[in-house]
């Protein structure tokens, strides 16, 4: 199997720590941190490798955050493909409360890359562009970097005949969608934004999706839709299933997981329903995982036969 091409343009290494109570003006006095790589193309990377895949990462990195990055991920078994970069990497910051369980998320904007630097990652995606496999791009983009450079992915995974999983949201997301994508994973709020209208039932979901297969957009609408569990939309049929019981530890990483978990079982050959419920297993065993430790396979194979897909008519 050719590894599958996870691309980040705009990553991070993410902190997750924990204070008693979150209060305004007051220091707050956080437990050890947890430090793990970030970004939607890294997290789908990491689920991946774990479930048996061959990974090849591409993303730009810079200064410390991005020398830590490089280094980390090298001993993972995901091969890196790092375009150097002048700015410096973000760093991300959760905190959870423990009085009540909340989580506070701080999501930096990230460096601003260069129009070089951008080609370069694209230069970088291109060459390892597996004919005939799996390409993920998964996050959002840098800031200033062209709101079409998703469909210029699109454009190059179809001439090389890549099948493109996309995971972004707004004009990056819209513009990648006239181009054509094999698999698109929005959430209900981004697809309701993408769409302009309410999408509060389960039929408007499915009409929405089904539009964006029936339009040529998407070959599969995998949509994930919070505690109303997740729906799986492809010319074939479509399916849904009920999220599953889980005390939350995290939601840090939860689509990323979905994500994995759907292009594992398609590209080792599952049938789409049973690839939907093993990405239903992955995004739920990600809360089960404090901080950044995203689905672990042993959790993914245990909440498996727990997941509930049915038919749609």
């Amino acid at each position: 199997m050719s590894p599958v091409l996870c691309l980040t343009l705009n990553p991070s290494v993410d902190l997750f720590t924990h204070t008693p109570r979150v209060v305004p003006t007051d220091k707050l006095r956080c437990g050890p941190p947890q430090r793990g790589p970030g970004g939607g193309g890294l997290n789908v990377a990491r689920v991946l490798q774990r479930l048996g895949l061959p990974v090849r990462a591409v993303f730009p990195a810079g200064g410390p955050a991005g020398r830590w990055l490089v280094d980390h991920l090298a001993g993972t078994g995901i091969q890196p493909a790092c375009v150097p970069i002048a700015g410096e990497t973000r760093e991300n910051f959760t905190v959870m409360a423990q009085d009540s369980g909340e989580e506070y998320r701080f999501v930096l904007p990230g460096p601003t890359l260069s129009d070089a630097e951008l080609q370069a990652c694209l230069a970088a995606a291109t060459d390892a562009l597996p004919a005939g496999g799996w390409v993920i791009a998964s996050g959002s983009l840098p800031p200033g970097a062209p709101s079409d450079t998703y469909a210029r992915l699109a454009s190059l995974a179809r001439d090389r005949g890549a099948r493109l999983v996309l995971d972004t949201a707004g004009a990056p997301l819209a513009q990648a969608l006239a181009t054509g994508v094999a698999i698109v994973k929005p959430n209900r709020r981004e697809l309701s934004e993408l769409l302009g209208e309410p999408l509060d039932t389960e039929q408007r979901c499915l009409d929405a999706a089904r539009r964006l297969v029936d339009n040529g957009q998407a070959d599969t609408v995998a949509l994930s839709m919070g505690a109303d569990g997740a729906m799986l939309v492809t010319s074939a049929g479509a399916w849904a299933a009920p999220a599953l019981p889980i005390t939350v530890a995290s939601s840090v990483g939860a689509g990323d997981s979905f994500t994995a978990g759907l292009v594992a079982g398609l590209a080792q050959g599952l049938a789409p329903e049973a690839a939907f419920a093993q990405a239903v297993a992955a995004g739920s065993a990600a809360l089960l995982r404090p901080g950044t430790g995203l689905a672990l396979a042993a959790d993914i194979a245990l909440l498996e036969p727990q997941v509930q897909a049915r038919r749609l008519a």
